[in-house]
């Protein structure tokens, strides 16, 4: 296995996409940088952006353009020793603009799949549909002839699935990075018993490149990440709809997105995390790992009737959230979706009597931002939490509902084999979705 070589022409199925952009951009700085070095003068190197939206391939070069100035102005001391022999670059900004048309020149926008029949390398980042992933796998193996890896960005389909319904002999792996692939540190590597180890090799020193973690997950629909988060996302409609025999359905939906941020000092709440994912997308992935894994309850019937309603979630193309079942202004959650009414209510109508309904939050309440670098952090939380237990309030006993699920949910992915280590959930919940502390803990018992 020569990594320069199979990183000499690449592809990424779903270039557009919010994850595909960013798989995109990685790998373009990466291939940039070893066309930069002395001795790779005479290689080319191309990136191909394949998606099946025109106008969205339109942006994605403005896209490109931005983010690559952010990192070049990061690693400026590198890119000078990079650009040593060039006498005409010698402000940083002159540096600068010479670097992004490097890493701009190797990528290539495309509509068409045949654009992958060159390639070594492919990345499959397409929606969460099993049937289209095989498809295409499929048709790139049958024009292909370089023996072509595949990094496929699922976060729920078993590898091993597309590896003997595509036919790949053991070349391909899971490689899930989470959002935003550029800023976050942690990838999932799902390999199967029949993995190719050159494959897996390569996708150690590729995430070592890109100063990634790598945690591994065994090959059971949803992984870790999903594993926990779609049984989250479940539990946390259940508290809703139980306590919406008590108060009107857009105060249930507040309570509970208040109790697991604040009060589970999160930061963000279940509901705002949804529509941030997409509430299709959950559906998509419910759909992949209800079957296969034979849980029927791995179903939300609310998130159909949502869908149903055109209630999506999502985010536009400049990254900012769209309305799903929050309504959002600058970014912050302002309404709740009715589905009986069809409209949004305005949380300032209610939040202040449902607010006193939860109860206070502890005195030792500290907000997320203030806990989760803090180098006191377990002091904190113990004491928090503790404080917590003492009281007599529907917020406390809402809360220790739900961090006891939460712990039995990883303890479950343990106990069901998706994990061997405890650590493996915990490290992916803090890193993935940045999480204050792991869900498998002690803090209620």
């Amino acid at each position: 296995m020569n990594y320069e070589d199979k990183l000499q022409n690449v592809s990424v199925l779903g270039a557009a996409g919010k994850m595909g952009s960013g798989i995109l951009l990685l790998t373009a700085i990466e291939m940039a940088d070893l066309q930069l070095k002395p001795e790779n003068k005479t290689k080319n190197f191309a990136l191909n952006a394949i998606d099946v939206s025109p106008a969205a391939l339109t942006g994605l070069y403005g896209y490109l353009k931005t983010q690559v100035r952010k990192i070049a102005e990061k690693k400026m001391v590198q890119l000078r020793t990079m650009y040593k022999d060039d006498k005409n670059l010698i402000e940083n900004g002159e540096i600068i603009d010479q670097y992004i048309d490097d890493v701009l020149k190797i990528v290539h926008t495309s509509t068409s799949i045949e654009s992958t029949y060159n390639s070594g390398l492919i990345f499959e980042a397409i929606i969460e549909n099993p049937e289209l992933k095989v498809k295409l796998i499929k048709q790139i193996l049958a024009n292909n002839n370089n023996d072509p890896w595949f990094f496929t960005n699922t976060s729920s389909v078993p590898i091993n699935e597309l590896d003997s319904e595509a036919n790949i002999n053991g070349k391909i792996l899971g490689f899930h990075f989470y959002n935003p692939p550029a800023v976050q540190k942690l990838v999932e590597i799902i390999a199967t018993k029949n993995t190719n180890k050159d494959l897996i090799e390569f996708a150690e020193m590729y995430a070592k490149k890109l100063r990634k973690t790598l945690v591994p997950s065994n090959d059971k629909a949803g992984f870790i990440g999903n594993g926990h988060f779609m049984r989250d996302i479940l539990f946390g409609i259940k508290q809703a709809e139980s306590l919406s025999e008590k108060m009107t359905f857009t105060e249930s939906i507040y309570a509970v997105n208040k109790i697991s941020q604040d009060f589970m000092v999160r930061p963000m709440g279940i509901f705002q995390l949804m529509d941030y994912v997409g509430l299709d997308v959950c559906q998509k992935i419910m759909i992949v790992m209800k079957p296969r894994l034979n849980e029927d309850d791995l179903h939300s019937e609310l998130i159909d009737k949502l869908i149903s309603l055109d209630v999506k979630g999502g985010q536009n193309s400049d990254g900012s959230q769209k309305a799903g079942i929050l309504l959002y202004e600058k970014g912050r959650p302002v309404g709740i979706y009715d589905p009986n009414k069809k409209n949004y209510v305005k949380i300032d109508t209610f939040n202040k009597k449902i607010d006193e309904t939860l109860g206070a939050l502890p005195s030792s309440y500290k907000p997320w931002k203030s806990v989760v670098g803090n180098k006191g952090k377990e002091e904190i939380l113990s004491t928090y939490f503790n404080e917590l237990k003492s009281l007599d309030t529907l917020g406390s006993k809402l809360t220790k509902d739900y961090v006891i699920n939460s712990k039995n949910i990883g303890l479950k992915l343990v106990a069901d084999e998706v994990t061997d280590k405890e650590d493996h959930v915990n490290t992916v919940m803090l890193m993935g979705f940045f999480h204050a502390y792991g869900p498998i803990n002690n803090y209620f018992n």
